[in-house]
């Protein structure tokens, strides 16, 4: 059904496009704090799972990475079935697939059952209900304040991780890790099923607009955001964006990203545990290092709207290799101070660093290794120029008002 004209008022006059699209971020914010977490708490489990088996940190950690790339491979179908049946089926297919790999992990007794559950089912099902899922629809509600709205709804996973995970780790003390992730599950499932079934795709589905817009305001694509009207008019697929440098070099830019971020992130609990912290302090570094995060991730996701997203990307991956060289200078001088500021972690990292301990003895060659790829991962965005096809909202004003 075509819509034109203002949206319906609300009472009080607070436009109903404006109250619903907040809404849906609020429930992204709740969604990301909870499953982003669920998958983050592998960190926490990995010290106790080791410690029961016995196994190698490179056979361990591997089912984290396993579980990226189950995620790799779905995300192709996670956006296919989002095009077919919306958000909430993605969304709560993602909290079903979760919980059930929490709960199950509490029969885990092989190498295979680990990465089946915690890898596979809780790996994979995140990529519904967090980062992927969410950027498919959310986005459409949103134009002008896009950047800021993504940003406060991943902003969830910072206050996730200081609420959620320092009550995972004493579970795991007080009750045993396969009661913890029983306990983890039910909570994803009960919390996250019925929020998520007010979530719609566009707010043209609804007869409404982004941004809370009304006939005669002025959205970011009417001022002229396209840059590059001829690429931003091809109709895309797959095996066409296969064969441009752009795909690629975003390719790796997200590769040498995700690596940086994960890679220390899995060994982090392990690492800080052994070099003099006590359990309790490592488990709270783990939720302080997203926390501290949150306001610096709103107002860079609102900067990026005003600058690009090249220069806000190359300063995230650039705090990424302050936070590395910090975590390389903990074993001779640990500190809070560095305790807090040190380590998200990588894609293919976790089973790369577990390979590189389990081979020299030290986790110093895996972060320099970070460091490397948060450096690759700058050079690939820029070149990549996101920026010289579409200008973020702040930048289309200034070529608008350019003679």
């Amino acid at each position: 059904m075509s819509y034109s004209g203002s949206p319906p008022p609300r009472p009080g006059g607070v436009r109903l496009p404006f109250f619903y699209g907040w809404l849906l971020v609020a429930i992204a914010f709740i969604t990301m704090a909870l499953g982003v977490n669920a998958r983050t708490a592998f960190s926490l489990l990995f010290p106790a799972i080791l410690d029961e088996f016995g196994w190698d940190r490179g056979v361990a950690a591997g089912a984290f990475s396993f579980g990226f790339l189950v995620s790799a491979v779905v995300t192709p179908f996670v956006g296919r079935l989002m095009d077919l049946r919306g958000p909430r089926v993605v969304v709560e297919l993602g909290v079903l697939t979760m919980g059930a790999g929490m709960i199950l992990a509490s029969i885990v007794c092989e190498p295979w059952q680990l990465y089946l559950t915690l890898g596979a089912l809780v790996g994979g099902g995140v990529n519904c209900l967090a980062y992927t899922g969410q950027s498919l629809y959310l986005t459409n509600w949103f134009v002008r304040r896009r950047g800021l709205a993504l940003s406060i709804a991943f902003s969830g996973v910072g206050v996730g991780s200081i609420t959620i995970l320092p009550w995972f780790a004493w579970m795991i003390g007080s009750a045993g890790w396969r009661t913890a992730c029983v306990a983890f599950g039910i909570l994803l499932i009960v919390l996250l099923g019925p929020v998520n079934l007010l979530l719609r795709r566009r707010p043209e589905d609804m007869g409404l607009r982004p941004d809370g817009l009304v006939s005669n305001d002025v959205s970011s694509d009417q001022v002229g955001n396209v840059v590059d009207r001829a690429w931003a008019a091809v109709n895309w697929t797959l095996w066409r964006a296969l064969r441009t440098r752009r795909f690629w070099w975003l390719a790796v830019g997200y590769f040498g990203g995700l690596f940086s971020w994960y890679a220390v992130q899995v060994h982090q609990t392990k690492y800080l545990i052994e070099i003099g912290f006590g359990p309790g302090e490592a488990a709270w570094a783990l939720g302080l290092v997203s926390l501290v995060a949150v306001p610096g991730q709103v107002v860079l996701g609102h900067l990026s709207d005003r600058i690009g997203r090249e220069w806000v990307w190359m300063i995230g991956n650039l705090g990424f290799v302050i936070c590395y060289l910090c975590q390389i200078g903990l074993r001779s001088a640990p500190t809070l101070l560095l305790m807090v500021a040190a380590i998200l972690g990588g894609a293919a990292g976790p089973w790369v660093a577990g390979i590189v301990y389990d081979a020299t003895g030290s986790y110093s060659a895996a972060w320099w290794m970070a460091i490397g790829f948060s450096l690759l991962s700058v050079l690939a965005i820029w070149l990549a120029a996101p920026g010289k096809v579409r200008a973020v909202a702040g930048r289309a004003r200034r070529l608008v008002a350019a003679p």
